[in-house]
């Protein structure tokens, strides 16, 4: 039964139906049919939002209780003074598994998992906009993260911390292969972050309910943006530094040795500025399930919207400028570590509007104590602690005494777990009804409720004066005269109380969690929002019109009229899997996007592509270099079948709709993956030349060092003019295609076959170029820096050359002409990247010594 107009809601006339009439019969058959999921063993090739999200949930929440495991292991360990539970190694592998695991294969993967099952249903989408992509990303992460955790039972994890701190994990002090597997197993984590940002950003964007302008845009959909957008621009941080760290034990080129010129704090402003981000990017996520959440448990429309919506950008935006605070004890200039210690304080403004926003939507309405409401309540209290904690180390004097202590420890876990746990056990109460035949029980999730929240305090609310009388962190052991003991073991029981509080959960999962598609147990809390909807593979029968942020309570019969097929695009209009795509500010139909199916490309992809890192970790570079090669093809397979051209003549979508089942350029939802893709390989090719400059900047009129030559200015200046000929051939082959040049069909591969030809041989002759110095990347970080930037470059230009190979293949086919032609623009579109970042590595390496003085 629909709710009355809420206070707060648009309460504008519902638009008319664009199907008044009863549908043909057949059109929903078909439309199941197109939807229809594989059977037997070709299950595990679905590539529907709903079987990936549901699986990537649930392997998340095996990575949760596997790294809690270790937890009670440490805390056992731990409980007396002296133990001997565990040896000191054994317990360095634990706690470094256990940050990793939580971090990496929980925290964020739990985050994006939980969206790639929500957003399309939440936007009444048919699916994301690259399934395929989902699914590879999940495959990826699955195989690749059980055998990283495996490690655990062989002696091979990590066991420099789950930050890996050089020179403690160079050669010199870790030779065995513990920290490659940290350095290289957990590569396909952040492929697959990487790919789930893609996702979602152009599915938020570009995939929506007609008329869900911005400012209708669910808060959750809001907060998935931001988090993607901060994958984007800090990710790539993490994914150089544990190249560049790889490249050092590997090759010995010492980026992070101070006798050669490098400089172990590199990494430190490499990984932070991923890594204190990544608070936020798990948090933000978790504060949109509370801002759908609480309007539902209050019944009434959400308070403070649009400053919520601010907030989310402003925390965005704040945390990027936060990540010394990690590093106030490194002997940083007081003046910056002024900055960054306001900027630490700064962002508590945005999270308390969006806590005073949520107390407000709570006084507004009459909220119900169910158990979502227990889970927020309890976030509310925990997260609130962890702020005030969080801007007490904000201050560097007083970070310089809680450093490295227990008091960080509890700090950090009152953040991650009251900021994230509580509220995705919230959202795991509230959403399960949209997934399963029944709810979860009420009573059980009380009793979760109570042991997580009491286990939370009576662990991590010690660990303060813990580490306030002095243990450090990290430690293994401790003797009995420091009087810790007391404290120590009142925070191991409330471990235990934590794993009790979980292990009724799980009790409550199997006794009551039946996933369906069809008949799931409905509106149980007569929520506003549109993954409420009836659903089925397909997700929404058809594309609904939306008036208001709180549709359901709105307008009136909407579930009955989107399942009888009266809003747009009720069956399919080219036989296959398709989604409606609308434009990115005010949600206009655009046009029908065909969805790719399942197939074995993406799971085959994601195995070779787990193998190749995992193989090369052992150092068995043959065979993963073969495994690289075979995921690379599984890819081009996969890519072959995208791209299908206008199969028909535009179709009606309903209300006299007509659009268009295949576009190119910008409007298309390709052309924005490509764009995010290119920001993200700028952000990569920034921090190395972040990187480079800092270097500089600890080697003071040694940059290059004496005795280094600088190559003529001849050759940099022959690459850039190979560079920028092969774009120009590219820009003439985008021209004769679009002229559909019939008189001379040969031209576009031909261009494109001299454009390879041209790349390849500006990046050969600046390679060449260098080697003819005799300079080594070995005996000094300048070489390192400069030979990191080429190799780089290689590597898009061996990308660029793989896809203009792909793009001339299109051609032959008879897969590419002057309409069919979004293969070659996304091409086009890195090419021309590639040639960008190739004039800028040019002009640092070759220009900034001579800027500098170093000639």
């Amino acid at each position: 039964m629909n709710a009355p107009e809420r206070p707060g809601s648009f309460g504008e006339q519902e638009p008319e139906l664009p199907n008044p009439l009863p549908r043909p019969e057949g059109e929903f058959e078909a439309l199941k049919k197109a939807w229809k999921a594989p059977r037997g063993i070709s299950f595990i090739t679905a590539v529907n939002n709903t079987y990936v999200g549901l699986w990537y949930v649930g392997t998340a929440f095996l990575f949760f209780i596997l790294a809690g495991i270790l937890a009670l292991i440490m805390r056992a360990q731990l409980a007396a003074p002296e133990g001997d539970l565990v040896s000191h190694d054994l317990y360095n592998q634990l706690f470094t598994m256990h940050g990793t695991v939580m971090m990496f294969l929980f925290a964020v993967p739990a985050v994006e998992a939980a969206s790639v099952y929500l957003l399309p249903n939440m936007q009444a989408a048919r699916d994301l906009p690259f399934p395929r992509l989902s699914a590879y990303a999940f495959w990826a992460y699955f195989v690749g993260g059980l055998v990283f955790f495996g490690t655990i039972f062989f002696g091979l994890s990590p066991n420099g911390g789950w930050f890996m701190y050089p020179p403690l994990t160079g050669t010199k002090y870790s030779p065995a292969e513990n920290a490659d597997w940290w350095l290289l197993g957990i590569g396909f984590i952040e492929i697959s972050a990487i790919a789930g940002a893609i996702e979602i950003i152009v599915g938020v964007m570009k995939t929506r309910a007609v008329g869900m302008s911005l400012d209708k845009l669910p808060v959750y959909s809001w907060a998935m943006l931001v988090f993607a957008v901060m994958i984007v621009i800090g990710f790539p941080a993490i994914i150089l530094g544990t190249l560049l760290l790889e490249m050092e034990r590997a090759f010995d080129w010492p980026f992070f040795i101070a006798e050669r010129g490098g400089d172990p704090l590199l990494w430190q402003h490499l990984f932070w500025f991923f890594g204190h981000p990544e608070v936020y990017i798990i948090f933000l996520p978790a504060t949109g399930m509370v801002s759908m959440i609480v309007p539902t448990m209050a019944q009434t429309s959400l308070v403070g919207y649009r400053l919520i919506v601010l907030a989310l950008i402003a925390t965005g935006f704040l945390s990027f400028g936060l990540w010394v605070h990690h590093m106030f004890a490194t002997g940083l200039p007081k003046m910056s570590l002024s900055f960054f210690s306001a900027a630490s304080t700064a962002v508590a403004v945005p999270s308390g509007i969006q806590v005073f926003a949520w107390i407000a939507t709570i006084a507004s309405g009459r909220m119900k104590l169910t158990t979502p409401s227990l889970f927020i309540i309890g976030f509310l209290f925990i997260f609130t602690l962890g702020g005030l904690t969080g801007v007490m180390v904000a201050m560097a004097p007083f970070d310089w005494q809680a450093h490295d202590s227990y008091f960080v420890v509890a700090h950090l876990h009152y953040v991650l777990i009251g900021g994230m746990v509580f509220p995705l056990f919230a959202a795991f109460y509230y959403w399960a009804p949209v997934a399963s035949k029944h709810a979860l029980s009420e009573r059980l999730g009380r009793w979760v409720f109570g042991l997580m929240f009491l286990g939370m305090n009576v662990t991590f609310l010690p660990m303060h004066i813990t580490g306030l009388i002095g243990m450090p962190r990290r430690v293994y052991t401790y003797p009995v005269e420091m009087g810790w003991d007391a404290l120590n073991l009142v925070s191991t029981i409330g471990a235990f109380m934590i794993a009790a509080g979980v292990a009724v959960f799980l009790f409550d999962l199997a006794r009551n969690f039946r996933f369906t598609l069809e008949d799931n147990a409905g509106n149980v809390w007569n929520a506003s929002t549109l993954e409420w909807l009836p659903n089925g593979t397909y997700n929404t029968r058809s594309i609904p019109s939306v008036v208001s942020r709180d549709p359901l309570w709105d307008q009136s019969n909407l579930s009955k009229d989107v399942e009888d097929g009266r809003y747009y695009l009720p069956g399919t209009a080219t036989g296959g899997r398709e989604a409606l795509v609308t434009s990115p500010f005010d949600a206009r139909p655009q046009y029908i996007l065909q969805v790719p199916g399942p197939g074995w490309q993406p799971v085959l992809a994601a195995v070779f592509t787990a193998a190749f890192f995992l193989l090369l970790t052992v150092k068995f570079v043959f065979t993963s270099v073969i495994c690289g090669v075979l995921a690379v093809g599984c890819v081009i397979w996969w890519l072959w079948e995208t791209d299908p051209g206008p199969v028909r003549p535009p179709a009606d979508i309903g209300g006299g709709i007509v659009v268009p089942v295949y576009v190119t350029g910008p409007m298309n939802h390709s052309w924005w993956a490509m764009i995010v893709l290119m920001v993200v390989s700028g952000m990569v090719f920034t921090c190395l030349i972040f990187s480079y400059l800092f270097l500089w900047l600890v080697n003071p009129g040694a940059w290059p060092p004496q005795g280094v030559r600088i190559p003529d200015w001849i050759w940099p200046s022959l690459s850039a003019l190979l560079y920028c000929a092969s774009a120009v051939l590219i820009a003439v082959a985008s021209r004769q295609l679009r002229g559909a040049d019939r008189r001379n069909p040969r031209s576009v591969p031909i261009l494109i076959g001299v454009a390879l030809l041209l790349v390849s041989g500006a990046a050969a002759v600046d390679l060449w170029t260098q080697w003819g110095t005799n300079l080594s990347p070995s005996a000094h970080a300048y070489g390192a820096a400069v030979y990191a930037i080429v190799s780089l470059q290689i590597f898009f230009v061996l990308t660029t050359f793989i896809m203009g190979i792909y793009t001339i293949a299109r051609w032959l086919a008879g897969r590419l002409d002057s309409v069919r032609r979004t293969t070659f623009d996304n091409t086009m579109l890195f090419w021309y990247y590639t040639v960008g970042q190739g004039l800028t590595a040019l002009l640092v390496v070759h220009g900034f010594p001579r800027l500098t003085g170093g000639i």
